[in-house]
């Protein structure tokens, strides 16, 4: 047997033994998720809150609709602060018949410079995101930038405007039990994130 062809068995049994290993390690991943999945019997939502500085918190809330669209689910849409301009998540989902949404058109609120107009605003797009998330039917709500609007105190003294009674936190806490809910929002502070 050549040099060549004793590194070549060599190889070829070094592959077959790692392959074999790996399959030993897959078969008991695949037990050990098989298990937690079998064991997962409560059928339950779920909020996310997406926070932290930087890109990315509204697009992957939007991926998420988008995944929760293909799969024929019902959603609702939120936005808080986005003004008149086109924005691509609009445009794509404003018009699709498994999507409500809403956008608060006003612009960001240093540029419209006018606190009581901004809270009328907040307030009136507020009373969708509680009307939605009261709604059974509804599977996903987003709720993109609403941080903005609990940082600023507009919810405050106008809650009994919104036609709830509720605070933002209730509102969230007392959805469908079904119903998954996003937040997208730049400096949520730790009180914002405890909402189930």
């Amino acid at each position: 047997m050549t040099d060549q062809a004793n590194n070549e068995e060599v190889t070829n049994e070094a592959a077959a033994e790692r392959n074999a290993r790996h399959k030993r390690a897959m078969e008991r991943k695949k037990a050990y998720i098989d298990g937690n999945i079998a064991a997962a019997t409560i059928d339950k939502g779920l909020m996310v809150v997406l926070t932290g500085n930087g890109k990315g918190k509204s697009s992957s809330a939007f991926g998420m609709l988008a995944r929760s669209v293909g799969h024929g689910l019902r959603c609702g849409v939120v936005q808080f602060i986005k003004g008149q301009w086109e924005c691509g998540e609009q445009m794509l989902f404003g018009e699709h018949p498994l999507v409500e949404f809403h956008v608060m058109n006003t612009g960001f609120t240093w540029d419209t410079q006018d606190r009581e107009a901004d809270i009328a605003a907040a307030v009136s797009t507020w009373a969708n995101g509680v009307r939605l998330l009261k709604d059974p039917e509804v599977d996903v709500v987003i709720l993109d930038e609403l941080t903005y609007m609990l940082t600023y105190g507009y919810f405050r003294q106008r809650r009994s405007t919104c036609g709830a009674r509720e605070s933002t936190r209730g509102s969230t806490r007392d959805r469908h039990w079904s119903q998954c809910g996003k937040r997208a929002d730049r400096n949520c502070r730790h009180g914002n994130r405890a909402w189930r």
